[in-house]
């Protein structure tokens, strides 16, 4: 998703917890073509930290004096079952999943304020906010996307009037992905915590999608193109919720 941005000509800074970013990034920064005016940086930081949080995204901002965009993708999984989940555990995962995702959202509206800038933001959710993933014990993980599809309903009507000295008007969309071929997903089938074939089966693509797939609803959401659209949960899962 941040590469489509770039391709589109964004200035994308790439924010996540570890201290230099995963060898990924630095394979999508090679691929970043001389005739795209955009680029990407690294940041690092810690969703769940508000000083931090505010810091780097306040000095983002300032470099341009403006911040049109937020992806807010940080999201950590725990397979347990709801009798054994420790209250330590479901305290650090929604720290991430809700508590974060709030922060950075709110470190940008704020910016986004401050220049008067209309802009636009897409919280990553998933579809798993919205049913329980049949045989997938998450509990925790499962209702920490539901309450970023509640957060966007909200945060969409905060902020989407336009005030009389120019700020507001931003517009906040979720978006719930199906099930997506990623690192961590592989560890579940790696750990027998989900079953490939089964997540396939439920598909009506008989497939498990990859990240490259979300790269347009990115661009969409964050651009003009989606210019009358707030508060809405963009579903893309295969089919997966419609059976």
């Amino acid at each position: 998703m941040a590469e489509g941005l770039v391709e589109a000509g964004g200035k994308v800074h790439c924010l996540d917890i570890l201290p230099e970013p995963d060898k990924v990034f630095f394979r999508a920064k090679e691929r970043i073509s001389t005739e795209y005016s955009g680029a990407l940086e690294y940041h690092q930081v810690d969703v769940s930290n508000d000083k931090m949080v505010e810091e780097v995204i306040g000095d983002i901002a300032t470099k341009r004096q403006r911040l049109d965009g937020l992806i807010a993708a940080a999201g950590i999984q725990q397979c347990t079952s709801a009798l054994d989940y420790a209250a330590s555990d479901i305290a650090r995962m929604l720290a991430t999943n809700y508590t974060g995702v709030f922060l950075t959202a709110r470190a940008c509206a704020r910016q986004m304020y401050k220049y008067k800038i209309q802009g636009s933001m897409c919280l990553i959710a998933s579809m798993s906010g919205s049913i329980a993933n049949k045989g997938f014990i998450a509990p925790v993980y499962n209702s920490s996307k539901a309450a970023v599809i509640q957060l966007t309903r909200n945060l969409a009507m905060e902020w989407g009037r336009l005030e009389k000295d120019g700020s507001g008007g931003i517009r906040v969309n979720s978006l719930s992905p199906g099930h997506i071929l990623t690192p961590m997903v592989e560890e579940n089938f790696r750990k027998g915590e989900a079953d490939r074939k089964a997540w396939e089966e439920n598909s009506m693509l008989g497939r498990i999608s990859t990240p490259e797939e979300y790269k347009a609803a990115g661009l969409f959401l964050l651009s003009r193109a989606s210019s009358y659209m707030t508060g809405t949960n963009l579903v893309i899962d295969g089919g997966c919720t419609a059976w």
